[in-house]
């Protein structure tokens, strides 16, 4: 049975509703844990066996590794049910600010306890949510920015999806510690199922007098709205957000002000992403002195991290600030398949650089992942193994930069471009490359370093200035490969097609004439149940015949 709050502070017990699959038995898992420490007083002793031969969560290789405190209940609650979040501590966080602690001293608190900006750049939540506070003004808005848009993110969609009300909590002390009366929560129209979800989170908190005029009776009152998104990723931006939810076009401005000082409609507000104010409810429950001891001297706290590309075990992860990166990709994601050797990492997403083998054991921490041009940013983590080209890397992610560059400012939309330029030129075939275009390509590597200096000093925002980081950082630790790219014009991943060439192996080609059916030039020629030879003159490298042959007689190289 859960309690619900009631308007009046009453109880109303309602029936847990019945879960299955993999979430059904891990709520098995955990309530035969909580009805173990509840018979026994302590968690050590010989776990209950449900089922002899189905372990435990935290027992899998993927879960064990981890320390989830932003995900605690993600996939153990009904997102839809206030009653299971009460039931867990929900709400008890706002509660207790409420009653016990004054705005002043929430503020101190958050500071205190270390908790930095999840969403990029790792601002002190604290010192910003005092900025706002000491800023005097009738009205004040905070702002959750879900405008998640890195390539391979999914982190703060999956915890609207599967645990709204912690946002809704967060939110709400945020707002009570600044002096807000209004919250936004800043969300991708392409996200239905988080928007309804938090919909529904906001009416149940409605409902029971939890979000309104006079929460708790506490005289102070705050509600929740939601503004969709159209999707540009440089919305992610808070300057670019605040004219996004104005109704005007998402484009930066330059700062100072900042939004603590002057935002929303000319207002004090306060942007926090959706990982950052997951975290309040559990700092404000238990104190800052618990959540500061867990990290390392200059990063507190856990870090959500969307792992995926080439490892065994991908999804959601969370692991304490001080976790190395080899801990993550070989325990957590199990490493990578087939036994291909691990080539690198990318953090951070579009402003992030690669993490190579031999900084595999640097810890998770703003301060140790600058040092290496890379950064934390919103939490995104593609590994890449020995078959990746990291010029491809450095070009898919300077293709998204340019693409959704807002174009307000020349160095980022006119830099990113000539950037691209350079990397096509890198990866272009020889036989359609002109003179002008071989001086531009022998020229690369040093006008690529300049035009990233040019744009990082002198773009208007935050996601100008670090545009080219994927390419400095391929550039920094895979010299090697873009060297190989441009004098050899040979890809060693065999990645970019274009640089590849194709012959046919005379002892394996059994004269199917597939492959010249398929060539778009006719540049396969032989006679049927003959071996087939290609004519380089004709030949535009274009991987068809290779997709085609089912013998592997066709090799490129």
């Amino acid at each position: 049975m859960l309690g619900q709050l009631r308007p009046g502070g009453g109880i109303r017990s309602g029936q847990a509703p019945c879960c299955n699959g993999a979430e059904c038995a891990a709520s098995a898992a955990d309530a035969a844990r909580e009805a173990r420490r509840g018979s026994s007083g302590s968690s050590s002793e010989p776990p209950v066996q449900i089922w002899p031969d189905v372990p435990y969560l935290e027992e899998h290789p993927f879960f064990a590794p981890q320390t989830r405190w932003v995900l605690a209940n993600c996939g153990l609650i009904d997102p839809n049910s206030i009653d299971e979040y009460v039931a867990r501590g929900g709400y008890q966080a706002l509660s207790k600010a409420l009653r016990f602690i004054t705005p002043d001293e929430l503020c101190d608190q958050v500071e205190r306890s270390g908790l930095r900006g999840r969403g990029g750049g790792g601002f002190l939540t604290g010192r910003k949510w005092k900025f706002a506070r000491a800023t005097p003004a009738e009205q004040k808005y905070v702002i959750c920015n879900a405008d998640e848009g890195d390539p391979g993110a999914f982190m703060d969609r999956a915890v609207i999806e599967g645990d709204p009300h912690r946002v809704v909590e967060g939110l709400a002390l945020a707002a009570y510690a600044v002096g807000a009366s209004k919250g936004i929560v800043y969300i991708r129209a392409e996200y239905p199922l988080a928007i309804r979800n938090l919909t529904r989170a906001l009416e149940q908190a409605r409902a029971v007098g939890l979000l309104g005029p006079d929460i708790l009776g506490s005289g102070f009152s705050f509600d929740i709205y939601i503004k969709k998104g159209a999707g540009a990723f440089v919305c992610g931006e808070e300057t670019a957000l605040i004219h996004s939810v104005e109704g005007k076009r998402g484009m930066p401005r330059p700062r100072p002000p900042f939004p603590a000082v002057r935002g929303v409609f000319g207002q004090p507000t306060v942007i926090n992403n959706v990982e950052t104010l997951a975290n309040l409810p559990l700092l404000v429950r238990n104190g800052w002195e618990w959540f500061a001891s867990l990290g390392t001297p200059s990063s507190k706290g856990t870090k959500v991290f969307a792992l995926s590309g080439k490892v065994q075990r991908t999804g959601l992860i969370e692991v304490a600030m001080g976790t190395s990166i080899r801990k993550i990709i070989f325990e957590i994601g199990g490493g990578p398949p087939a036994g291909k050797a691990y080539k690198a990492a990318q953090i951070g997403g579009p402003s992030g650089g690669c993490i190579p083998a031999q900084h595999l054991d640097i810890e998770i921490d703003y301060e140790s992942l600058k040092s290496v041009g890379a950064m934390m940013g919103s939490g995104g983590l593609v590994v890449m193994d020995e078959d990746n080209c990291m010029v491809d890397v450095a070009k898919f992610f300077m293709d998204f930069i340019q693409r959704e560059s807002c174009g307000k400012c020349i160095p980022c939309r006119e830099g990113t471009k000539q950037m691209l330029d350079i990397l096509n030129s890198i990866t272009r075939s020889r036989r359609s490359e002109t003179q002008a275009q071989t001086l531009e390509r022998f020229k690369g590597i040093l006008t690529l370093q300049k035009l990233a200096q040019v744009i990082g000093d002198t773009s208007l925002c935050g996601l100008g200035q670090t545009a080219a980081n994927p390419v400095l950082s391929t550039l920094r630790f895979f010299r090697d490969e873009y060297e190989t790219h441009v004098y050899d014009r040979k890809c060693p991943a065999g990645v970019c097609r274009e640089l590849l060439s194709y012959r046919i192996d005379p002892d394996l080609c059994k004269g199917c004439t597939i492959c010249g059916k398929k060539c778009p030039t006719g540049a396969i020629l032989g006679a049927p149940k003959a071996p087939h030879y290609i004519v380089e003159e004709k030949c535009i490298a274009c991987g068809a015949c290779h997709e085609a042959c089912r013998l592997g007689a066709v090799i490129a190289e």
